[in-house]
């Protein structure tokens, strides 16, 4: 269906006043020629790939040297090496700024509200440095968090990478096992834990979980307890080689943080797989090109600027939180929520919004989603004047949610729907600043990345699915996979399907408007009847009625072919009856076409998701065909898999 109008429309002065206007400017005086538009712009930045990143670099103000080369192997993917002369830190390039202004915003779901200062943070930056290098801590170690999104994570996370250590982390919420298949992996020298969290109303301790953890892993020099339940010191005792933080640090004094600058491509964070198909990948990420992409992406697509306060709902164990935390680099002040979104309602966040002026207020579609399902009205109950930007991320953003931030939100604001992954640790195709917005559709690709759509055979599409790939080498990809010294595991994860060419995994399409709209993971598409069917577009349309609170969509295979089984988690005194399934069928029908209508609708009281919020359709594929799921750990809700056994509407 084509919309006639956009959903909105950048004022001139808004475009005109944007980092990527300014940025355009100076890209046209060293392209020679004018590229100020977005697709000019854009293409510009693949076809001259030194250029444009030399010009990021230098625009976004890099702290370290360039060195003289930009990109060497740029024809090879993996292969291509990016600045290789090039010396930075991570850490110092996320303190630019001295002073008493807010670096971190805290506020817990019980209430906890703290500020650390840009002095302040830079000070506890300073003392967690010393006491890691007083443990042994030097490049290329591991030191790991099992933590809460709060201010002690932020600095320990700043004080490891400024001695080139590398940095994991993961939620306290992850069971023994799953923090092990992560952990256990890479060796850690350091574990930072809290006593315990918060969520839903309800304190969690972690000490007995923490000290088994510590128990399994040999490599640990120290675990560090950070107080938020008020209990650290106790727990501490209660864990092997434990201390708390405030004990730890009590006698170092704050000096000036030292930043060891290396390689370009030096190994800055681990990130983890989050599916449930076998023990996790460990993606490892360099310290320059995450840096780099990240600031593109803030500056440029996000138009975050100095004095902003940066807000994305995420947990410690999503690459949203190191997204997010490279808004300090901007000079922006990191706004940070731990706990329910929807604790004790669902205008937490919105209070919170209200309350410290958030000017980016980042969040997901399954939130907007929620939100507009609550019947709440943000807009007329807050004061949103502050914010700038609304992004959506987790799953794609369905025509009907993009409306109603427009009409329940807030009528004056880019809403940026981005797509990327842990993969990249950053976005594929995201919001542009400069341009409408479109009901469904994700604005463009992002600057450097050359984003394509491809059918089966590497072919590209003008319109119609396909495979979203990028095709030339770009400086965020990871360096490799953890343990994987021949490559062959990274290689197979992103380059089989298609020689020297980046397979993401997404089922996207272009539109008329240069935008993207993805419509799921390539792996959970439908094939009923040979033709590939997106579930984002069966959700789009479930999900719009109200009896409907969520839904997941998987493939069986039956009779030679797939079928399609769709499983509706129902509102509240809603009965899955004749009458709602026709309803349903209709909708789907109408709303998308004959071939997307269920063969079979089944109600279910919960549908199983990852730790970072996302529902996990081939768990539950796995489930339906009698097969294991074999890293159930990845899930925030395992037990909800037992509802998807033996089915008796799945055996006729």
């Amino acid at each position: 269906m084509h919309h006639e109008q956009p959903l909105w429309t950048p004022s001139r002065t808004r475009i005109d006043q944007s980092a990527l206007t300014a940025f355009a400017r100076e890209a046209s005086q060293r392209a020679g020629r004018d590229v100020e538009g977005f697709q000019a712009l854009h293409r510009w930045s693949i076809d001259d790939r030194e250029a444009f990143w030399s010009l990021v670099w230098d625009f976004c103000g890099i702290v370290g040297g360039k060195g003289g080369t930009v990109l060497e192997n740029g024809d090879r993917m993996p292969g291509a090496s990016f600045f290789p002369e090039a010396r930075l830190n991570f850490a110092e390039n996320l303190l630019p700024r001295r002073g008493a202004d807010d670096a971190i915003v805290f506020r817990g779901e019980n209430k906890a509200e703290r500020r650390l200062s840009w002095d302040e943070l830079r000070d506890l930056v300073s003392k967690l440095q010393q006491y890691f290098a007083a443990h042994g801590v030097k490049a290329g170690d591991r030191v790991a968090a099992m933590m809460p999104n709060m201010p002690e994570t932020v600095a320990a996370m700043l004080a490891a990478t400024s001695l080139g250590a590398i940095w994991s982390s993961c939620s306290p919420d992850f069971g023994v096992r799953g923090v092990l298949d992560r952990f256990g992996q890479i060796e850690p020298v350091i574990f930072i834990v809290p006593d315990g969290y918060w969520y839903n109303g309800k304190s969690f301790e972690v000490a007995e979980k923490t000290a088994e953890i510590a128990a399994s892993l040999p490599s640990l020099r120290r675990v560090l307890v950070v107080d938020y339940l008020g209990t650290a010191g106790e727990a501490a005792k209660s864990i092997p080689n434990a201390v708390s933080m405030e004990e730890a640090l009590e006698t170092i004094e704050a000096k000036e943080p030292v930043f060891e600058r290396l390689p370009f491509a030096h190994p800055l964070y681990i990130l983890f797989s989050s599916g449930t198909t076998g023990t996790p990948k460990c993606i490892v990420h360099s310290a320059g090109g995450t840096l780099l992409q990240h600031v593109k992406e803030q500056r440029l697509h996000a138009d975050i600027r100095e004095g902003d306060r940066v807000f994305y709902f995420t947990t410690c164990g999503w690459m949203m939180w190191n997204w997010l935390v490279s808004g300090l680099a901007s000079g922006a002040t990191l706004v940070l929520y731990d706990g329910s979104p929807f604790h004790p309602d669902g205008n937490a966040l919105f209070d919170y919004a209200d309350a410290e002026k958030i000017t980016y207020f980042g969040t997901s579609a399954k939130f907007i989603d929620a939100v507009h399902k609550a019947g709440l009205e943000p807009r007329k109950s807050h004061d949103l004047s502050s914010v700038r930007v609304i992004s959506s991320t987790g799953s794609p953003l369905s025509p009907e949610s993009f409306a109603f931030v427009y009409d329940g939100i807030k009528s004056d604001v880019h809403l940026a729907s981005i797509s990327g992954g842990t993969d990249i640790v950053s976005c594929f195709v995201l919001g542009v600043p400069t341009l409408p917005v479109w009901p469904g559709e994700i604005q463009g690709p992002g600057l450097g990345m050359a984003v394509d759509v491809w059918d089966d055979d590497g072919k590209h599409l003008n319109a119609g699915k396909g495979e979203l790939v990028c095709t030339r080498a770009f400086p965020a990809m990871p360096i490799g996979f953890w343990n994987d010294p021949a490559g062959e595991k990274y290689h197979a994860a992103y380059f089989d399907r298609f020689d020297n060419v980046w397979c993401h995994g997404d089922f996207a399409e272009w539109t008329r408007h240069g935008g993207i709209v993805i419509h799921g993971r390539s792996d959970a598409t439908l094939n009923p009847g040979g033709v590939r069917i997106g579930t984002a577009e069966i959700y789009n349309q479930v999900e719009q009625l109200p009896e409907i609170l969520e839904a997941i969509c998987i493939g069986q295979e039956w009779d030679d072919d797939v079928r399609v089984v769709l499983f509706v988690r129902l509102a509240e005194g809603v009965t899955l009856d004749e009458a709602l399934e026709k309803k349903i069928h209709t909708k789907i029908r109408t709303g998308a076409s004959p071939r997307h209508v269920p063969a079979r609708i089944v109600a279910v009281a919960d549908i199983p998701r990852t730790k970072s919020g996302k529902i996990t359709e081939l768990a539950v594929r796995d489930i339906v065909h009698g097969r294991p799921v074999k890293n159930k750990e990845a899930l925030a809700n395992p037990e909800a898999l037992d509802l998807y056994r033996d089915i008796p509407q799945l055996k006729s």
